[in-house]
């Protein structure tokens, strides 16, 4: 069951309650009986394991090994398809 956070507009005092998400909302504080709006509070669900964009993609950079692309020695070969300048090489 969900937890739902109010406080309540006259004493100020905030205070949790354990609701089914179709119970109707609480109205009135526990402690004074004034009247209370239901807060907004930070979730506990966290995404772990593998498959998760955090855990997959998130900040992961490519090896070096990946950045770099194999360039050509020459001028010649890079002017000529590869398989001249495998061919004049070969000479």
């Amino acid at each position: 069951m969900p937890i739902y956070e109010y406080k309540c507009k006259k004493c100020g005092k905030e205070f949790e309650v354990f609701q089914g998400i179709t119970d109707p909302a609480v109205k009135s504080c526990r402690f004074c009986k004034g009247s209370v709006h239901k807060l907004m509070s930070l979730s506990s669900f966290h995404l772990k394991g593998s498959g998760w964009y955090a855990t997959d993609y998130g900040g992961r950079k490519a090896p070096a090994s990946e950045k770099k692309e194999a360039a050509p020695s020459t001028e010649t070969e890079k002017s000529q398809p590869p398989s001249k300048a495998k061919a004049k090489a070969d000479e």
